[in-house]
């Protein structure tokens, strides 16, 4: 494949959605295409704006907090798998996420799960309840802040 007919490929997969440089990296290697040549399709990409990081981490973080309900920890966790640097996430976490919808958001969550879960006491419930949040990249903090809130109210 030369340079331009992977030029004009990648521009069309970076239109359709975000993409972040390891998504295309990993691209150019299942298409043979040698080191120099992929880092020189790459800079294209970037200086024309096809890849952006920080417009990829935002809508990254804004998916997978809508969609998926994931905490910021397992978004954060991702993001790194993907090579990003946490300067460029990190302060987008707090920026994208309402702290106040990221708390009603964890608290529905426990809402709903604490009426599939079956415990035989409090302790267990409780206990199933936070691995069940932290397992979803909530911090224990938020966690206990909004089961605290959750069993006042109900």
């Amino acid at each position: 494949m030369d340079v331009k007919e992977a030029l004009t490929r990648l521009s069309a997969y970076c239109s359709v959605a975000e993409r972040c440089r390891v998504d295309v990296e990993e691209k150019l290697f299942r298409w043979g295409v040698e080191r120099e040549t992929a880092e020189e399709i790459i800079a294209t990409l970037e200086s024309e704006r096809f890849l952006d990081e920080e417009r990829y981490c935002r809508a990254f973080i804004r998916d997978k907090y809508l969609f998926a309900r994931w905490g910021k920890v397992k978004i954060g966790l991702a993001l790194k798998t993907k090579h990003l640097p946490s300067t460029v996430y990190a302060p987008l976490l707090d920026e994208v996420i309402d702290e106040s919808d990221y708390l009603s958001g964890l608290r529905a969550l426990l809402t709903a799960k604490r009426k599939t879960v079956r415990a035989a006491n409090v302790r267990e419930l409780e206990g199933k309840l936070v691995r069940f949040a932290l397992g979803r990249g909530f911090t224990i903090e938020d966690v206990r802040r909004c089961m605290d809130i959750s069993e006042e109210n109900e």
